[in-house]
Order: C-alpha cells, then structure tokens, then sequence
C-alpha cells in the first residue's frame, strides 16, 4: 500500500510536532490551525517522497520569502537522509585514509597510479572480521553472560554491520529520550548517556568491565563495537544539539541584547539590534493595528452599498455608512542626540518610525545645543541615514534652556489636548538654565508629558542633572536604557492613545 494511502503513525506525527518547534525557534510564525494543516499535509502526501513532502509542508507553513528560506534550511537538516556509519572507529577510518594517500603515486607522464590491489585489501579486511567473529564465538561457548551479550539485537546489529537496523535503533532511542529537548551543550553528556541506555549499552559496558578484569581474549573485539557505537551516539547527539540550539541560542542573544543597555552595545551586534527593534514594532504594531468598525449612521456608503445588493438583484436589503474620522492625536518626540545619549536617542527614533502604521502623526525634534524638527529627514531618507543626518545637524554639547526655546518657537502652538510629548533625554544641562517655565506650558496644553531617562534612577539629580526639577512637569517619567523597557513603554503609550 503506498504511504500516501496510510495514516500517519503515532511516532511520525510527535517527528512532526517536533519540525514545527524548530521552525518556531527560528523565528518562523506556526498556529495551532497551521500545524493541523501540516498533519493533514503528511497524512495526504505520506513521507515516502521526501521532496514532496518538502513542497506540501513549505506550502503549508511558510508564509512570506524569508521563512520559506528558513523552512527549507531546517528540513534539509531535520530529515536528513545520510547514515551513520557503523563500520569502522574514527580512528580505523582516518589510518584507512592516510593510507589510500600513500598508495597514490605518480608515474613518468604526471598522471596517478595506485599501486595497491583494492581487491586483495578488501579481501584481507573479510579475513580479519571473520576472524574476530570466530574469537569472539569461541570465547562465548565457555561464558554464558557474553553469550546472552553477544545475542542481544544491539550486538548482532553490530557483528553483521546493519547500518539500516543500528540507525533506526538511533532514531527509536532519540525519540524515547526526547531528544528534541537538548538546547545547552552542557546536555550533550547527558543526552549522549541516556541515548546509551536506551539502546542496551549498559549491558555491553557491564561485560566489559569483568573481560578487562580476566584478561580475556574477547574484550578488544567487544571494545571496538563499544567505541563505534559511541562515537556515533555522540555524533547523532551532537548533530541534533546544533540544529535545535541553533534558533535557541539565537533566542538567548536575541534576549540578552534586548536587555543590555543600549550604550554597552558592541559595533558587531548593531545590525542584529536594529532588526530586533523592528521586529519588536511590528509585534506592537500587530497587537494595536486600528481595527475596521461597522457604523449604523452617518453619510452612505454608496459603492459598498450597491455591491451588497448584486446578490439580491439590486434590491438594497443591506447598507452600508461612512463617519468622519476625528483629527487622530499627535505624538511629539523631543530627543537628546548629545553624545552621552546620542545611542539611545537613535534607537526610540529607529523605534517609533518603524510604528508609522499605529502611531499618529509622529513629529520628531533633535537637540543638543539647539533644537530642530527632523520629521522631513526621515521623509526623504532611509531611517539609517536619516538618524545619521541627524546626529550630525544636531550633535554636540547640551543646553536644555535654548533647545527648549526653540521647541516652543517651532511647535508650542500646535500642541493641545490630543498631543502625547515624549522626551528621551538625561536632563543634564551643564548647569544651565533649564527653563521649566516652557516644559511647565508643555505640561499643561497637552494630554500627556513622557520622559525617558537612560539614566539610573539614583543617579537623577545628581551633579548637573535637572531631572528632579523636570519631574514637575511630567505625567509620566521612567528609568530606559534598553529595548525591553523601550518596548514595555512604547506598548502602555499605544494603549492608551487607542
């Protein structure tokens, strides 16, 4: 019967489940609805034909380009097809290959010979193994428990080199263990131990340990299938450790950098920093997207209307109303782009214009010694070089008093009730004035005031710092230095200006 026509066994189904996980610990989005579609996928397509099975599941899970690329990568290492090989030790394999090496050699023309007859190793190599065989059958006539070993599946899978048996006994004892579980490399001992178990090697190590001690002419031949099947145990353990740790230990740096702070970051991890922000802004901008709502009043929509209505011969049973939308809040963003906060400044810029979709209106103004609107920057520029441009227009020493000036000359009027200021700053005005009058009208002409310091708490106030001082004029203000805390108060500021 053909295994498309044969529902998919127990084991098949939890190797499934397992494939899903990795996809999602690499960042690949799979619903519960999505992974029923894959059984339905697997028990339709069988998995006789891999490259089938392949097509069907890509198009069942893999929604966009770059998680179809990710897809394919993780099921060419997660079913792969390549045996272990139950041969030879390392060791033998390796002294095999040096000497194909030196049984190459060169003749007068240039061109290679081999001066080893293939035939009469490979026959010499038969010998050897029969008679090791024979060793090994003579010894068990007068040794009952190396009898019962040497009769153990596990030990004639070995003598007679079942590669197909020993790697479906690799696969049977990965699975009654969980495998898939393996994420630190600290656990490959451990995994590669209970692999063993699984698999009958205790018994095989017991023997062992009494031959060594009589002396016995079996325990080099026993040794030999002892060290095989450890080394691929350890192999199979190893090879399993980084496909399912690659996308874990992704997640851990992914978590680490999201909670280190923002001016400690290494130049080599800023790329990856900065897709982590956009990746946290479309989760934000997924969880507060603005949802269609159905009016019962207002002016008619006529052309849904009449669409409506073609299913009922034009009769309009069904309308359809249109409301006008009222002016959407604004959202100022006053930053800091002196060089003590200049990293952090970037990365609520790099954050809120990765949100255009949820966020409204967003202004954004850049300061150091002087104060500028830097909203058309980010119009005509690529967001990498338009915070470029602007920590070059705007960069320098801080002066609080006049950047705020110059924010009220700019945009004082056009804040009111709807208006939400953020300010990322450390409030440090090298004993300047820091004018709290202007923040005190920004206080009270908008709906809120946000303040985001880099700085520790403790350190607010201290030395130049205007925080405390600032703190009057602030609805809300908190201590924010890396993307976790940006994320958690981006998220609370979508939340209440839905």
């Amino acid at each position: 019967m053909p295994m498309a026509d044969v529902a998919p066994s127990q084991a098949m189904q939890r190797h499934l489940v397992n494939f899903i996980s990795l996809l999602r610990s690499h960042d690949v989005r799979v619903s519960p609805a999505e992974t029923l579609d894959a059984m339905d996928v697997a028990a339709t397509l069988g998995y006789a034909r891999r490259e089938r099975l392949r097509d069907g599941l890509a198009a069942a899970l893999a929604k966009t380009p770059a998680e179809e690329a990710v897809f394919h990568h993780c099921f060419a290492r997660f079913f792969d097809r390549s045996l272990a090989d139950f041969a030879r030790t390392r060791e033998e394999r390796s002294a095999e290959g040096d000497a194909e090496g030196d049984a190459v050699g060169t003749d007068a023309v240039g061109t290679y010979a081999v001066s080893t007859d293939a035939a009469s190793t490979d026959a010499a190599t038969e010998n050897h193994r029969a008679s090791v065989e024979q060793l090994l059958d003579e010894a068990s006539r007068d040794d009952a428990a190396l009898a019962e070993l040497l009769a153990t599946p596990l030990l004639q899978q070995l003598r007679n080199n079942d590669s197909t048996a020993l790697n479906l006994a690799l696969a049977e004892a990965a699975a009654s263990i969980d495998l898939s579980q393996i994420r630190m490399f600290t656990q490959k001992g451990q995994f590669t131990r209970r692999m063993l178990d699984a698999m009958g090697e205790e018994q095989l190590r017991r023997t062992l340990a009494r031959l060594e001690q009589q002396g016995s002419p079996a325990l080099e031949p026993l040794r030999r299938y002892r060290d095989i099947l450890r080394e691929q145990v350890r192999d199979y353990v190893e090879q399993h450790y980084l496909l399912q740790a690659e996308g874990q230990n992704a997640r851990f740096m992914d978590d680490l950098l999201s909670r280190t702070r923002l001016s400690h970051l290494e130049q080599r991890y800023l790329h990856r920093v900065h897709e982590l922000v956009r990746q946290m802004a479309r989760k934000l901008a997924e969880r507060h997207a603005r949802k269609r709502r159905v009016y019962r009043r207002g002016k008619l929509d006529m052309g849904r209307t009449l669409r409506r209505g073609i299913a009922n011969d034009g009769i309009l049973f069904h309308t359809h109303w249109k409301r006008v939308q009222k002016t959407k809040p604004q959202l100022l963003a006053i930053c800091d782009v002196s060089g003590s906060v200049a990293a952090y400044a970037k990365f609520l810029l790099l954050f809120l214009y990765s949100l255009q979709d949820v966020l409204p209106k967003v202004r954004s103004f850049a300061f150091s010694s002087h104060l500028g609107e830097v909203s058309d920057l980010f119009a005509q520029y690529p967001v990498d070089k338009a915070i470029e441009l602007v920590n070059w227009r705007y960069g320098g020493a801080t002066d609080y008093g006049r950047s705020l000036q110059d924010f009220a000359r700019l945009a004082l009027e056009d804040i009111n009730s709807s208006t939400t200021v953020i300010v990322l700053g450390d409030a440090r005005n090298n004993n300047g004035d820091p004018q709290l009058e202007i923040m005190r009208s920004i206080y009270q002409r908008s709906r809120r005031v946000i303040w985001l310091n880099p700085e520790s708490r403790r350190a607010w106030g201290t030395g130049d710092s205007e925080m405390l001082r600032y703190l009057s004029t602030c609805h809300f203000a908190a201590e924010c230095n890396n993307l976790t805390q940006l994320e958690r108060i981006v998220d609370q500021l979508l939340k209440l200006n839905r």
